[in-house]
C-alpha cells in the first residue's frame, strides 16, 4: 500500500525543493542587484572629472561623472522621447566644441513637442554630466526618419558619425549657459530593471502550491484506500 505514496511523495519533495532554490537564487540576485545599483549611483554622483583623453573607449567608463566647457555647434539630433507630466517630445543631442577643440556629443535634454521648431543657435555652455553608452538600438529599432529628422534611439556610434563628432557622450546633469528651452535629463538608476524580489516571491508561492497539490493527492490516495 505504500507504493502508491511513494511516486507522489518524491515528485512533490523534489518539485519543492527545486522551486525553493529557485526562490533563493533570485533572493541571491536581488542582493547582488541592489549592491551593483547602490555602486552605479555612487558612480554617478561621484565628483566630477575632466573628460578622458582623446581616443579613449568610453563604453567601460559608462555613468562616469565630468565637466566640459565649451560650445554647442548648432548641429543636433532629435531623438523620440517622453517625460511624465509633459508628454511626447525630444532628446535633443547636440553636436558640442570643447575648449581643448575637441567633438563631442551632448545629450543636452528634453523639449516638448511643441519646441521641435525653435532655433537653437550656438551657445556657450559649462557642463556638468555622466559618460552614457545606451543600448536602446536594436535590430527591432526603426531608422531615422529622412524627411522629419526625427531619431528613435540614442545611438552613439551612429549619432557620432551624423555629426562629425568623438563617439564620446555626455548626458547633462546641470548646464550653465543659455537654457534654449532644454531641460536636462540627468542619468539616474531608474531604468535599470530589478524585478529579482517579484521572481522570489512568485517562486515561493510556487513551492507552497505544489506543496497543497501534493498533500491533495496524498489525501486522494488515502480516501481511495479506505
Amino acid at each position: 500500500m505504500m507504493k502508491r505514496y511513494i511516486f507522489p511523495l518524491l515528485l512533490g519533495v523534489v518539485g519543492c525543493a527545486i522551486l525553493i532554490s529557485l526562490g533563493i537564487w533570485q533572493v541571491q540576485r536581488l542582493g547582488w542587484k541592489e549592491a551593483m545599483l547602490a555602486e552605479i549611483s555612487a558612480k554617478i554622483e561621484g565628483q566630477p572629472q575632466a573628460l578622458p583623453p582623446e581616443g579613449t573607449d568610453t563604453k567601460p567608463l559608462k555613468y562616469e561623472p565630468v565637466t566640459v566647457s565649451g560650445r554647442t555647434t548648432g548641429q543636433e539630433i532629435l531623438v523620440l522621447s517622453g517625460q511624465k507630466g509633459v508628454g511626447a517630445g525630444y532628446r535633443v543631442i547636440d553636436a558640442f566644441e570643447t575648449d581643448q577643440g575637441r567633438k563631442i556629443l551632448l545629450d543636452h535634454g528634453f523639449i516638448p513637442e511643441g519646441e521641435k521648431g525653435t532655433d537653437r543657435p550656438a551657445t556657450d555652455l559649462t557642463v556638468t554630466g555622466n559618460l552614457h553608452w545606451p543600448e536602446e538600438a536594436d535590430s527591432y529599432t526603426p531608422k531615422p526618419d529622412a524627411k522629419s529628422g526625427i531619431w528613435f534611439a540614442r545611438d552613439v556610434p551612429a549619432m557620432a558619425a551624423k555629426l562629425g563628432t568623438e563617439p564620446i557622450l555626455i548626458v547633462a546633469r546641470t548646464v550653465q549657459g543659455a537654457a534654449q528651452g532644454i531641460t536636462p535629463v540627468p542619468v539616474t538608476i531608474t531604468g535599470i530593471p530589478n524585478d529579482h524580489l517579484g521572481y522570489a516571491i512568485t517562486w515561493f508561492l510556487l513551492a507552497i502550491v505544489w506543496a497543497g497539490m501534493t498533500i491533495f493527492l496524498l489525501w486522494r490516495i488515502r480516501r481511495q484506500q479506505a
